[in-house]
């Protein structure tokens, strides 16, 4: 095994206070590249309208909105021995993140990065795994885990060292007394299985998408087959809002009407604002507008961050479109 260190052995004063999220997830950058064409033919130098540079995969994304939202989060994962790694450590200090636990290998691969292609309709998305590929169960420290109120794990098919011991993580969790949720994400091998089947009896809310939840049923009935195996079942419907499922019950939400800049996280910000409100017990319905809300202010602007760092215009937005524990259109 490689030698490893933290990225960050500055100990906060909130350590060893119950915060409110753990989540445990992968880091990289986000390299989103505008003005490519539907197609990219061989062996010509194209040229793009412009890029950004940005925080990128959904752990972090989800972490970093979630704290800029007034949850004190917790974030562990691995980096390599590189600059991108570091550089995305301190956006997430910058927004209020506990970043301790994150670890630098010293060998080994560097940090991932995604690249993103957004089209008229569509995006594609091209991404380097890197170091979340090497994160082990050794690199989490289940103690520090435990000490928040509920633990999240997001891209599930993107942790191959960890995967064989993700249900034994989600169990520990809940015999600690906290609650859990998944948000799966893609399947890069399309197969949706193996470790789904054995995590999905330990997860206390799943988060996604209905292309995904198609995907992980398998079946034509997908909101009851898996509504039926977790306690909170949530899809996410993009413009058509979100819907969620609990003891018999199904809630839709629709979402706000603004105006789209960028869709890039804008799931992964729908799950914080979800989680900002499931943490503090607040009804259901309340959660899934939440997330239509802090999921509509993500597309506002280029990335899946940048609308959360403007404080100014974060909360304007909320002041325009919630009133009471309910989204005004």
């Amino acid at each position: 095994m490689d030698s490893t260190e933290m990225a960050d052995n500055s100990t906060h004063n909130g350590a060893l206070e119950r915060t409110d999220i753990a989540i445990v997830g992968e880091l990289n950058p986000d390299l989103i590249v505008y003005g490519a064409p539907q197609e990219l033919p061989e062996e010509r130098e194209l040229l793009a309208s412009g890029f950004t540079l940005t925080l990128g995969s959904s752990s972090a994304i989800l972490a970093h909105n979630l704290s800029l939202l007034g949850s004190k989060v917790t974030f562990s994962s691995r980096i390599g021995p590189d600059a991108m790694g570091e550089m995305c450590c301190q956006w997430l200090r910058k927004a209020g993140v506990e970043v301790d636990r994150v670890v630098r290998s010293t060998s080994g691969s560097n940090t991932g990065i995604t690249l993103i292609l957004p089209l008229a309709t569509t995006r594609r998305i091209l991404t380097y795994p890197g170091a979340m590929f090497e994160m082990g169960i050794e690199d989490l420290d289940l103690d520090y885990l435990a000490k928040a109120k509920h633990f999240h794990l997001s891209s599930l098919f993107l942790h191959r060292n960890l995967s064989p011991h993700i249900p034994e993580l989600f169990r520990e969790m809940k015999r600690r007394g906290l609650t859990t949720s998944l948000d799966t994400n893609d399947d890069p091998e399309d197969k949706w299985g193996g470790v789904l089947e054995d995590v999905l009896p330990l997860v206390d809310v799943l988060l996604c998408t209905e292309d995904e939840l198609a995907k992980i049923a398998k079946v034509e009935a997908a909101e009851e087959h898996i509504s039926a195996r977790v306690p909170v079942l949530v899809v996410k419907r993009g413009a058509r809002g979100a819907s969620a499922y609990a003891e018999g019950r199904r809630i839709d939400v629709s979402s706000l009407r603004v105006d789209v800049k960028d869709s890039v996280g804008a799931g992964d910000t729908f799950d914080a604002g979800f989680l900002h409100q499931w943490v503090r017990k607040a009804p259901l319905e309340t959660c899934v507008s939440y997330g239509n809300l802090t999921g509509g202010l993500s597309v506002t602007r280029s990335g899946g961050t940048e609308a959360f760092c403007d404080s100014v215009y974060r909360q304007s937005f909320f002041e325009r479109h919630w009133r009471q524990g309910a989204l005004v259109p």
